[in-house]
């Protein structure tokens, strides 16, 4: 079962705090995904892409295009476990 995204908010250099409805909050570096994976390069060309992500209805994938998308899963297993956000 996919961990659900409760709250993504992004952050400078690319990267993403993101809060889920069970486990800890982490951070996730887009950076590294952004020199990998060539469809992530629009991230870094397109100006304020970055900041225009959606969440899917069943809140298990992030994502800015039908190419560019990461799921929760990977989100929470490589991401940097943080302390919680104020609201």
């Amino acid at each position: 079962m996919f961990p659900r995204i409760k709250k993504v908010e992004p952050l400078s250099d690319f990267r993403l705090y993101i809060e889920f409805d069970e486990g800890e909050p982490v951070i996730y570096n887009v950076e590294e995904d952004i020199e990998t994976i060539p469809d992530f390069q629009i991230l870094k060309t397109e100006a304020g892409l970055f900041k225009n992500f959606q969440v899917d209805e069943s809140r298990t994938c992030l994502y800015w295009s039908d190419r560019v998308d990461l799921p929760s899963d990977t989100l929470q297993e490589y991401g940097v476990v943080s302390t919680p956000m104020n609201k």
